[in-house]
């Protein structure tokens, strides 16, 4: 028993049970949790820019080869765009067979405030997106938790430090050490991770109320479902192509799984997937390019969402869409679903940006799925969580770059 009490897994359980419990049984109090949930994200976002920009200039420096370090980023986009795109069929093809929208009267359902969203969709552009990549300062981007500006800096400053070759050594070291210390902050920060997921379940179930769920309840079920179809069909499809186990690799990060579950953020576990991906065999040079780059263009639970969403909406407000409108929609949910990249509520944002770009479903049908949409954040964080872990684990092997005794050595 005390075994199982010291264990991180049972603990963050045990805490998220309690968390839907309070919030159910004492609406009121589980509100108030709301700063824990907060103030642990907080603590984990703290560390994650240092994390990853040691992860990635100490990666390429290990490289020391430039074609290489642009072959795995080339590898890793490639494949995020084909995954990202058989998420976004997928969600397609289980939405019109299931037809969640169908019937549903608009004016039963609850309605949210869908102005900050939808004036934010507007504004959004892709090639703002792109703009914005490069950062006006590091510190800025630093101090704003900027990925993917963090990301450019990092490989624009690991290039510089391998041309330099010998006379970096000791800086590389410098960064190493440094690293170490940041991973152990990690391990303190996530003692208290149980507490944050109860503050942030307790949060959620209180402030939104079980009761929510009903109106719209065929909806969540085809999401979880679909994303059940998407990690357990296409994803263990491609772990039997490149020789893993998606099983033993799942088990593996329960932990991070259950924290995503907990505070419905996949940045919370951002920096104990990095260090388990290692741990599991991945080298630090192909985990600090593809992990952090991942959470910004290889967001497979949001895609799957975004297009069932579109799709529901327009079901619900009697819009009928032919193949043709459909292909166009799945499109243009490939440029959009890139263009929020890291912005918070940006599964929001995106879909006011794709209903107003594609000028046929209402755009205030996004306040529609307010009400649920937190509940179902979870499934989606933990779908992005998995699918850039199986992506570090595919450039991994296909560049030869996994450690087959150190995986063994876990003995899973």
């Amino acid at each position: 028993m005390k075994r199982i009490a010291r264990n991180p897994t049972a603990q963050v359980l045990f805490a998220v049970v309690c968390g839907v419990l309070l919030g159910v049984f004492d609406p009121a109090l589980g509100k108030e949790m709301k700063p824990l949930g907060d103030t642990f994200v907080k603590l984990v976002k703290m560390v994650i820019g240092p994390i990853i920009f040691l992860t990635i200039v100490l990666g390429i420096s290990n490289i020391a080869d430039v074609k290489k370090v642009g072959r795995v980023g080339g590898k890793a986009l490639l494949y995020f765009e084909i995954v990202t795109t058989f998420a976004l069929g997928i969600g397609l093809v289980v939405v019109n067979v299931t037809k969640p929208g169908a019937g549903l009267d608009v004016s039963t359902l609850p309605k949210g405030d869908i102005t900050a969203y939808a004036a934010q969709g507007e504004a959004l552009k892709f090639t703002d997106f792109i703009t914005h990549i490069v950062p006006s300062s590091p510190v800025e981007a630093f101090a704003q938790g900027e990925i993917l500006q963090i990301v450019f800096f990092a490989v624009l400053f690991g290039f510089a430090l391998v041309s330099i070759k010998e006379t970096a050594e000791p800086l590389t070291d410098v960064l190493d050490r440094t690293l170490s210390v940041f991973f152990r902050i990690v391990g303190l920060i996530m003692k208290v991770a149980p507490i944050g997921a109860f503050g942030a379940m307790a949060y959620t179930v209180g402030n939104f109320g079980l009761k929510t769920l009903l109106p719209l309840g065929r909806l969540m079920a085809d999401v979880y479902l679909t994303m059940f179809l998407f990690i357990f069909v296409v994803l263990n499809v491609v772990a039997k192509v490149y020789g893993f186990s998606l099983w033993k690799f799942l088990k593996f990060i329960r932990e991070e799984i259950l924290l995503v579950l907990g505070t419905s953020s996949s940045e919370a576990a951002l920096p104990g997937l990095m260090a388990k991906l290692e741990r599991y065999g991945c080298a630090r040079s192909v985990v600090g390019l593809v992990v952090p780059t991942g959470y910004s263009f290889n967001l497979d639970g949001t895609s799957i969402y975004l297009t069932m969403a579109t799709i529901f909406l327009a079901q619900v407000y009697g819009v009928p869409l032919t193949i043709t409108q459909q292909l166009s929609i799945l499109a243009v949910l490939m440029i959009t679903s890139k263009g929020a990249a890291g912005v918070t509520g940006s599964g929001f944002i995106v879909l006011a940006s794709t209903l107003a770009a594609i000028k046929v479903i209402p755009v205030e049908g996004v306040a529609l799925l307010l009400g649920v949409d937190r509940f179902m954040s979870e499934a989606r964080a933990i779908t992005n969580l998995i699918g850039n872990g199986v992506a570090t684990l595919v450039i991994s092997r296909s560049e030869g770059a996994f450690d087959e005794t150190t995986n063994a050595a876990l003995g899973l």
